[in-house]
Formats: C-alpha cells, structure tokens, sequence
C-alpha cells in the first residue's frame, strides 16, 4: 500500500525586507511637500496659543475642546460626528476620483514611514549601501551606523508620542513634567504606547501594515470603476521588454520602449512591480512614475509609460469625470459641508438649563406664597469671562431668591447655583409654565432662555 508524503505550507510568507530606491521627480516633491505640511501642522498645531491657553487642546476630564476660538462641549457631540462623517465621505470622493491619493500622499502611515526611510538613508546610506551592510558581518562601521540609526528613530518616535499627548494634556505642562520625570501614570502611559507604535509601524512593520493591516486595500475596489485614475503601465507600448543601447531603434530589435532596468519596482515602497497591472498592495505614491520617466528621459523615449491613466482610456475609450457616483458623492459632500458649516455658525454661545429640584413639589412661605427650588447651570461657550444677569418670567407675580440674581461665569465654564422661584399661591390657580432668561450685562445680545415647570397646589 503506498503513501504520498504530507505536503507541508506554511500559513504565512516570510517578510522580505524592501529597500526602496530615492528617487527624484515632480510626484516626489509633492509627496515632499505633503509630508512637511502634514508633519508642521502636527507638531506645532500643540505650541499655537490662543487667548493665553492652548490652541488645540482635547480636555477630556474636563469634557471640554478647544479649537482656536471654538469651545465645544459633549452637547457639540454633533459637530463630531459630522465632521467623521464628512471624512468618511470625502474618502470616497476622492478615491473615486483619483484612486489611492489618501494612502500616497497623505497617510499617516505614509507620511511616518517617508522620515524613517530619510533617517535610514541618512545614517546608512543609499540602497545599495543599505543592502551590502545588511549582507555583510557585523563590525565597529556597522554597529555604528545601525546605533545612529537607532538613536534616530527612538528620538523621534518619543517626540511623537509626547506630541500626540500633548493635545491631550497642555504641552507646556508635559515639557515641564518631562525633565524632573514626574509625568503622570496616563500621560507615561500614552506616549510611550503611541511612541512605540510610530516605531513599530514606520520603523520596522511599514509595507505590512499597508498591505495586511490595513482595510482600505481590501475595499477600495468598491470605490473604484473605469474612469477611476490610477497608476498603471503601458503595456502595449513597453513590450516586449528589454535592454539595448541609448538611441538605438527599439521596434526595429521588435522591442518596446521598457528596457526591463526594474527602477520601477526598486523604487517602490511596498515592492510590487507595477508592470504586472494594478494591485491592491499599491498606495499610489507615483514613485515607479518619476522613476519611469527619468528612464525614458535618459533613452529619448517620451515619458509617460508608467502613468495616471484609466482603464477605459488604456482601453482606448474615453474617460468621464461626471459620472453617477462622482454626482451622488459631490452632493452629499457638499451638503455635509455646508451644514456643518452653518451649525458651527448659528452655534449658540450660551446655554442655560434649569431642573426643579425633586425632593419637594413645592414649599408654601409663612406669608402664604408658594416656593419651587431649581437647579440653574449657566454655560458661557465664549472666550471671555461675562456677568449674566437671570430673570424669570411666567403667569403671575414671580420672584427670584437671590435678587438681584447675578453671576460671573468664566470662559468655557458651567457655573450651577441654586435659586428659589416664588408666587402667590392662587395666581394663577395649579401648576404652570415658566421661563428662565439669563442675559449678559457686559453683552446684551449674549443671552439664552429655557422652560420649567412650576408645581402648586389647585385650591
């Protein structure tokens, strides 16, 4: 009886390290610009101040957001969701469009993982550089290099995380606890787990996590259809492939005009060869483009064959801008945007909210008169600091306990005070309706207003 030996295969392919080539060219710097403004506005966006406190700042214990002249409160939760929304829907938009424009150019993950590779260079030279180190022994030169490096990343990645905690905590309170290490168990918390992410993932993990963590690659086929731009080769005009001589006839050696030099795969970030037709693995970052071109620029050949195209244009068809989805996606977005834009304009800067007190329906005065205790919480959403003025109103002779019923309310802050409402016990006859009013003095068209109810006896 015979047996057929087990096949064994393995559930996961051993990562191959990627040694991307610098390359130079017109998608490069604006992959270069990108990242610098991107990078600027996250590590200085902390340091900006605004009417003496921080500009940008998420106070979560005290469940307050600042952004610049915006103080938002959970009650702007709505403003939150709009904006992930608009987010959501901008993606879609946008890759619709022009494909993976969010993974090339504007990624965290990208933008990250362009500053490790600068460092790498920087410290251990240029590809193949990087390479022959890598094959060879260790020595004094090596464990050098590879130290720098190193020392590069762990700076940076900690600059990060203590960035990223500071739009949580102000920043200046972080630089100031950082040199005594007395920061506390959070703030620790935070910025070592983001630092050590930025590390993991720009540093070492970078491809991977594009091409297995991350689920835009799995779905953006959704989103895409034949007027969608992407990256693509030129198939009919680059094969077959070969090498031969600068200016020779390239059809008359039945040959294309790829002379198979593989810049476009060393170039690439997540090392596929974009030859072999559009792959879920590309972030769209145009390098194999500039690489591509600086080829065909050096064999007089015209650019172009690595380029942003279509499928319908490569199929020789023409390509639509205006399309269904592009319309639906376009009107959406529009409407979200203006939305958000008038809710954040009509915005009311005051709140006021009162709540009678539920211990007792009502408490009747030695002169007959009929008291309610409420819980009053006056909300300045402004910058500065007002005296706002309460005042009630309703059927019947009303009168607030204090009088004058006075407050200073601070900026961006709840002040709850206790007041007392008091009526005749008969005029009007039962319970009824009445309105709380509070007005700024310094401010007369900064005010609010909220309804409560007044509980008395019928008879």
């Amino acid at each position: 009886m015979s047996s057929t030996p087990a096949l064994e295969e393995s559930l996961y392919a051993a990562a191959r390290k990627i040694y991307p080539r610098e390359i130079s060219g017109r998608f490069a710097r604006r992959r270069t610009a990108a990242a610098w403004a991107l990078l600027g506005i996250f590590y200085v966006l902390p340091w900006l101040r605004w009417n003496a406190r921080q500009a940008v700042l998420f106070d979560l214990p005290a469940r307050k957001f600042y952004v610049f002249g915006l103080v938002m409160w959970p009650q702007d939760f709505i403003f939150l969701t709009a904006l992930l929304i608009i987010a959501a829907l901008s993606l879609f938009f946008f890759t619709a469009i022009g494909g993976r424009l969010w993974c090339g150019y504007a990624c965290p993950q990208t933008v990250w993982t362009e500053v490790f590779l600068w460092m790498e260079r920087v410290t251990e030279g240029d590809r193949s550089e990087r390479m022959k180190l890598d094959r060879g022994r260790w020595s004094a030169r090596k464990l050098g290099r590879k130290l720098a490096k190193q020392l590069l990343w762990l700076s940076f990645s900690a600059w990060t995380g203590l960035t990223f905690v500071g739009y949580f905590t102000p920043i200046t309170l972080l630089a100031h606890e950082l040199v005594p290490l007395t920061l506390g168990p959070w703030e620790s918390f935070w910025a070592l787990f983001y630092g050590a992410a930025t590390y993991g993932n720009a540093g070492y993990l970078r491809e991977q996590v594009c091409k297995y963590m991350c689920p835009y690659a799995r779905f953006q086929s959704a989103m895409f259809d034949r007027d969608t731009l992407i990256i693509t080769y030129d198939g009919t005009r680059g094969e077959p492939r070969g090498s031969r001589r600068r200016g020779s006839d390239a059809r008359a050696q039945g040959l294309g005009d790829c002379i198979d030099c593989t810049w476009c795969v060393q170039v690439c970030p997540t090392g596929i060869d974009i030859r072999e037709g559009l792959q879920y693995e590309c972030i769209a970052c145009a390098a194999c483009i500039d690489a591509c071109d600086a080829v065909m620029d050096r064999m007089g050949s015209p650019r172009g064959l690595i380029r942003y195209s279509t499928q319908n244009a490569l199929d020789g068809q023409p390509s639509h801008l205006l399309r269904p989805r592009i319309v639906l996606y376009g009107a959406l977005l529009g409407a979200l945007i203006v939305a958000f834009t008038l809710g954040l304009w009509l915005r009311e800067p005051l709140a006021l909210d009162a709540i009678r007190d539920r211990n007792a329906l009502y408490r009747r005065l030695d002169d007959g008169r009929i008291e309610n205790v409420y819980d009053v919480k006056i909300l300045n959403k402004t910058e500065h600091e007002h005296r706002f003025e309460l005042r009630v109103s309703g059927a019947g002779a009303l009168s607030l306990d204090p009088d004058p019923a006075v407050f200073s309310v601070g900026s961006g802050e709840v002040l709850p005070v206790a007041v007392r409402v008091r009526r005749a016990p008969y005029d009007p006859h039962g319970s009824q309706d009445i309105r709380f009013e509070v007005r700024a003095q310094d401010a007369p068209q900064l005010h609010a207003a909220t309804r409560a109810r007044f509980i008395a006896p019928r008879e």
